[in-house]
Protein backbone atom coordinates (compact mmCIF):
# COMPACT_ATOMS: atom_id res chain seq x y z
CA UNK A 1 0.00 0.00 0.00
CA UNK A 2 2.88 1.97 0.62
CA UNK A 3 4.05 1.53 -2.74
CA UNK A 4 0.90 2.86 -4.29
CA UNK A 5 1.28 5.91 -2.14
CA UNK A 6 5.03 6.54 -3.03
CA UNK A 7 3.72 6.26 -6.79
CA UNK A 8 0.70 8.42 -6.37
CA UNK A 9 3.06 11.26 -4.67
CA UNK A 10 5.96 10.55 -6.87
CA UNK A 11 4.82 10.28 -10.28
CA UNK A 12 3.10 12.52 -12.44
CA UNK A 13 1.67 11.69 -15.79
CA UNK A 14 2.25 13.48 -19.39
CA UNK A 15 -0.82 15.16 -19.25
CA UNK A 16 -0.18 16.64 -16.04
CA UNK A 17 3.16 18.06 -16.65
CA UNK A 18 2.07 19.66 -19.95
CA UNK A 19 -0.76 21.14 -18.05
CA UNK A 20 1.30 22.50 -15.71
CA UNK A 21 3.44 23.99 -18.19
CA UNK A 22 0.58 25.21 -19.95
CA UNK A 23 0.09 26.74 -16.81
CA UNK A 24 2.69 28.86 -16.82
CA UNK A 25 2.43 30.74 -20.15
CA UNK A 26 -1.45 31.68 -19.45
CA UNK A 27 -2.13 35.45 -19.63
CA UNK A 28 -2.92 36.12 -16.14
CA UNK A 29 0.44 34.28 -14.89
CA UNK A 30 2.68 36.02 -17.17
CA UNK A 31 0.95 39.60 -16.60
CA UNK A 32 1.15 39.17 -12.64
CA UNK A 33 4.69 37.20 -13.10
CA UNK A 34 6.47 40.32 -14.33
CA UNK A 35 4.51 42.79 -12.03
CA UNK A 36 4.65 40.70 -8.90
CA UNK A 37 6.22 37.58 -9.04
CA UNK A 38 9.85 38.40 -10.89
CA UNK A 39 9.55 42.00 -10.81
CA UNK A 40 12.73 42.96 -12.59
CA UNK A 41 13.77 45.19 -10.02
CA UNK A 42 12.56 44.52 -6.47
CA UNK A 43 12.44 40.51 -6.80
CA UNK A 44 15.03 39.75 -9.60
CA UNK A 45 17.23 42.74 -8.45
CA UNK A 46 17.99 43.65 -12.55
CA UNK A 47 18.83 47.12 -13.98
CA UNK A 48 19.80 49.24 -10.89
CA UNK A 49 21.83 51.31 -12.39
CA UNK A 50 18.65 53.23 -14.01
CA UNK A 51 16.55 52.70 -10.65
CA UNK A 52 19.50 54.39 -8.78
CA UNK A 53 19.96 57.19 -10.80
CA UNK A 54 17.05 58.43 -12.00
CA UNK A 55 14.67 58.02 -9.29
CA UNK A 56 15.13 61.92 -7.82
CA UNK A 57 11.92 62.70 -8.82
CA UNK A 58 8.83 60.62 -9.89
CA UNK A 59 8.14 62.59 -13.20
CA UNK A 60 11.60 61.37 -14.50
CA UNK A 61 10.89 57.58 -12.83
CA UNK A 62 7.65 57.68 -14.98
CA UNK A 63 8.78 58.48 -18.17
CA UNK A 64 11.99 56.51 -17.88
CA UNK A 65 9.72 53.63 -16.71
CA UNK A 66 7.60 54.34 -20.49
CA UNK A 67 10.84 54.35 -22.05
CA UNK A 68 11.91 50.59 -21.32
CA UNK A 69 7.86 49.69 -21.18
CA UNK A 70 8.05 50.41 -25.11
CA UNK A 71 11.59 49.53 -25.97
CA UNK A 72 10.97 45.74 -24.20
CA UNK A 73 7.70 44.92 -25.35
CA UNK A 74 8.69 46.26 -29.27
CA UNK A 75 11.89 44.37 -29.10
CA UNK A 76 10.62 41.02 -27.35
CA UNK A 77 7.73 41.20 -30.53
CA UNK A 78 10.54 41.86 -33.07
CA UNK A 79 12.54 38.90 -31.66
CA UNK A 80 9.38 36.54 -31.61
CA UNK A 81 8.71 37.11 -34.90
CA UNK A 82 12.53 36.12 -35.95
CA UNK A 83 12.89 33.70 -33.40
CA UNK A 84 13.04 31.09 -36.41
CA UNK A 85 15.47 33.20 -38.43
CA UNK A 86 18.08 34.43 -36.71
CA UNK A 87 21.20 31.47 -36.17
CA UNK A 88 21.80 30.35 -32.79
CA UNK A 89 25.68 31.23 -33.09
CA UNK A 90 24.91 34.94 -33.69
CA UNK A 91 21.56 35.79 -31.62
CA UNK A 92 22.89 37.63 -29.23
CA UNK A 93 24.48 40.51 -30.94
CA UNK A 94 21.18 40.27 -33.24
CA UNK A 95 19.03 41.02 -30.05
CA UNK A 96 21.34 44.02 -28.97
CA UNK A 97 20.60 45.60 -32.34
CA UNK A 98 16.81 45.27 -32.27
CA UNK A 99 16.84 46.40 -28.84
CA UNK A 100 19.02 49.23 -29.93
CA UNK A 101 16.92 50.24 -33.05
CA UNK A 102 13.95 50.89 -30.60
CA UNK A 103 16.08 52.70 -27.69
CA UNK A 104 17.36 55.18 -30.92
CA UNK A 105 13.84 55.90 -31.72
CA UNK A 106 13.06 56.84 -28.47
CA UNK A 107 15.79 58.84 -28.06
CA UNK A 108 15.21 60.64 -30.84
CA UNK A 109 11.05 61.33 -30.22
CA UNK A 110 12.52 62.40 -27.01
CA UNK A 111 15.07 65.00 -28.14
CA UNK A 112 13.00 66.32 -30.41
CA UNK A 113 9.68 66.61 -28.61
CA UNK A 114 10.67 66.82 -24.88
CA UNK A 115 14.14 68.63 -24.68
CA UNK A 116 14.23 69.28 -21.00
CA UNK A 117 12.98 65.42 -20.29
CA UNK A 118 15.91 64.81 -22.32
CA UNK A 119 18.01 67.06 -20.06
CA UNK A 120 17.33 65.20 -17.00
CA UNK A 121 17.60 61.80 -18.10
CA UNK A 122 20.87 62.53 -20.38
CA UNK A 123 22.50 59.21 -20.76
CA UNK A 124 20.23 56.62 -19.24
CA UNK A 125 18.40 56.88 -22.56
CA UNK A 126 21.20 55.36 -24.32
CA UNK A 127 21.92 52.98 -21.54
CA UNK A 128 18.73 51.23 -22.10
CA UNK A 129 21.03 49.26 -24.96
CA UNK A 130 22.62 47.40 -22.06
CA UNK A 131 19.92 47.19 -19.69
CA UNK A 132 20.16 43.70 -18.86
CA UNK A 133 15.96 43.13 -17.98
CA UNK A 134 15.90 43.70 -22.22
CA UNK A 135 18.80 40.87 -23.16
CA UNK A 136 17.29 38.65 -20.24
CA UNK A 137 13.70 38.88 -21.50
CA UNK A 138 14.75 38.60 -25.18
CA UNK A 139 16.57 35.37 -24.09
CA UNK A 140 15.07 33.47 -22.40
CA UNK A 141 11.29 34.35 -23.29
CA UNK A 142 11.15 36.08 -26.67
CA UNK A 143 13.56 33.65 -28.33
CA UNK A 144 11.37 30.65 -27.34
CA UNK A 145 7.69 31.86 -27.60
CA UNK A 146 4.60 33.14 -29.74
CA UNK A 147 4.86 36.67 -30.07
CA UNK A 148 1.26 37.36 -28.08
CA UNK A 149 2.89 35.60 -24.85
CA UNK A 150 6.17 37.70 -26.19
CA UNK A 151 4.34 41.04 -25.87
CA UNK A 152 1.95 40.29 -22.66
CA UNK A 153 5.79 39.30 -21.32
CA UNK A 154 7.74 42.39 -22.67
CA UNK A 155 4.63 44.59 -21.38
CA UNK A 156 4.16 43.13 -17.62
CA UNK A 157 8.32 43.48 -17.33
CA UNK A 158 8.29 46.73 -18.58
CA UNK A 159 4.82 47.37 -16.24
CA UNK A 160 6.89 46.17 -13.00
CA UNK A 161 10.11 48.07 -13.76
CA UNK A 162 8.04 51.20 -14.17
CA UNK A 163 6.04 50.92 -10.66
CA UNK A 164 9.20 50.42 -9.16
CA UNK A 165 11.08 53.30 -10.39
CA UNK A 166 7.90 55.62 -9.72
CA UNK A 167 7.56 53.77 -6.10
CA UNK A 168 11.30 54.51 -5.50
CA UNK A 169 11.05 58.36 -7.17
CA UNK A 170 7.93 59.11 -5.22
CA UNK A 171 9.27 58.43 -2.19
CA UNK A 172 12.90 60.05 -3.13
CA UNK A 173 11.01 63.34 -4.08
CA UNK A 174 8.61 63.26 -1.19
CA UNK A 175 11.13 62.82 1.44
CA UNK A 176 13.62 64.72 -0.37
CA UNK A 177 12.38 67.52 -2.25
CA UNK A 178 8.67 68.10 -0.56
CA UNK A 179 7.25 67.67 -3.74
CA UNK A 180 5.33 65.16 -5.83
CA UNK A 181 5.44 65.22 -10.03
CA UNK A 182 7.05 69.17 -9.28
CA UNK A 183 3.90 70.32 -7.27
CA UNK A 184 4.73 70.67 -3.31
CA UNK A 185 3.39 68.03 -0.68
CA UNK A 186 1.25 69.47 1.99
CA UNK A 187 2.87 69.67 5.61
CA UNK A 188 6.19 69.31 3.48
CA UNK A 189 8.40 72.17 4.39
CA UNK A 190 6.12 73.56 6.73
CA UNK A 191 5.86 70.84 9.25
CA UNK A 192 8.29 68.19 8.08
CA UNK A 193 11.68 69.32 6.72
CA UNK A 194 12.56 67.99 3.36
CA UNK A 195 15.46 65.81 4.45
CA UNK A 196 18.52 66.20 1.63
CA UNK A 197 19.92 62.43 2.27
CA UNK A 198 17.11 60.59 -0.05
CA UNK A 199 17.92 63.51 -3.26
CA UNK A 200 21.76 61.77 -2.72
CA UNK A 201 23.38 58.33 -4.13
CA UNK A 202 23.15 56.99 -0.50
CA UNK A 203 19.38 57.96 0.06
CA UNK A 204 18.64 55.84 -3.79
CA UNK A 205 20.63 52.87 -1.89
CA UNK A 206 18.62 53.18 1.64
CA UNK A 207 14.82 53.43 -0.67
CA UNK A 208 15.83 50.99 -2.64
CA UNK A 209 16.97 48.03 -0.12
CA UNK A 210 13.75 49.37 2.18
CA UNK A 211 11.57 48.98 -1.05
CA UNK A 212 13.28 45.27 -1.69
CA UNK A 213 12.73 44.14 1.88
CA UNK A 214 8.90 45.15 2.12
CA UNK A 215 8.30 43.32 -1.07
CA UNK A 216 10.10 40.68 -0.10
CA UNK A 217 7.79 40.05 3.18
CA UNK A 218 4.82 40.67 1.33
CA UNK A 219 5.65 37.97 -1.09
CA UNK A 220 6.08 35.52 1.97
CA UNK A 221 2.81 36.34 3.47
CA UNK A 222 1.36 35.58 0.47
CA UNK A 223 2.94 32.82 -0.65
CA UNK A 224 2.38 31.21 3.29
CA UNK A 225 -1.18 32.30 2.74
CA UNK A 226 -1.53 30.69 -1.09
CA UNK A 227 0.00 27.30 0.34
CA UNK A 228 -1.59 26.92 3.43
CA UNK A 229 -3.72 24.36 2.44
CA UNK A 230 -2.91 20.88 1.43
CA UNK A 231 0.30 21.44 2.16
CA UNK A 232 2.11 18.12 2.88
CA UNK A 233 4.42 17.67 6.40
CA UNK A 234 7.40 18.91 4.57
CA UNK A 235 5.96 22.31 3.61
CA UNK A 236 4.99 20.88 -0.32
CA UNK A 237 1.85 22.93 -1.51
CA UNK A 238 0.57 20.02 -3.44
CA UNK A 239 1.63 16.29 -3.81
CA UNK A 240 2.94 16.66 -7.22
CA UNK A 241 5.73 19.68 -6.13
CA UNK A 242 6.87 17.40 -3.00
CA UNK A 243 9.68 14.89 -6.04
CA UNK A 244 10.67 13.16 -3.01
CA UNK A 245 8.07 12.52 -0.78
CA UNK A 246 8.35 9.31 -0.09
CA UNK A 247 12.07 9.90 1.00
CA UNK A 248 11.00 12.50 3.55
CA UNK A 249 10.67 11.29 6.88
CA UNK A 250 8.10 14.09 7.70
CA UNK A 251 5.72 12.62 5.07
CA UNK A 252 6.29 8.79 5.59
CA UNK A 253 6.22 9.26 9.33
CA UNK A 254 2.48 11.07 8.83
CA UNK A 255 1.75 8.10 6.15
CA UNK A 256 3.01 5.23 8.89
CA UNK A 257 0.67 6.75 11.19
CA UNK A 258 -2.24 6.55 9.17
Amino acid sequence: MSENKMKDVTYRSPDERLAEKKSKYTPKYIFLNGVLYENPALRLVLGTCPLLAVTISAKSSFFMGLAVLFVLTASEAIISLLRNIIPNKVRIPAFITIIATFVTIVQMVISAYFPALNDSLGIYIPLIVVNCILLARAETFASKQKILPSILDGFSMGTGFTLALLLMGSIREILGSGTFFDMKVPLMGDVFEPMMFFMLPPGGFFVFGICICLVQILMKKQEKHSSGKGTSPCGSSSPSDCISCAGCNLCKGKEDDK
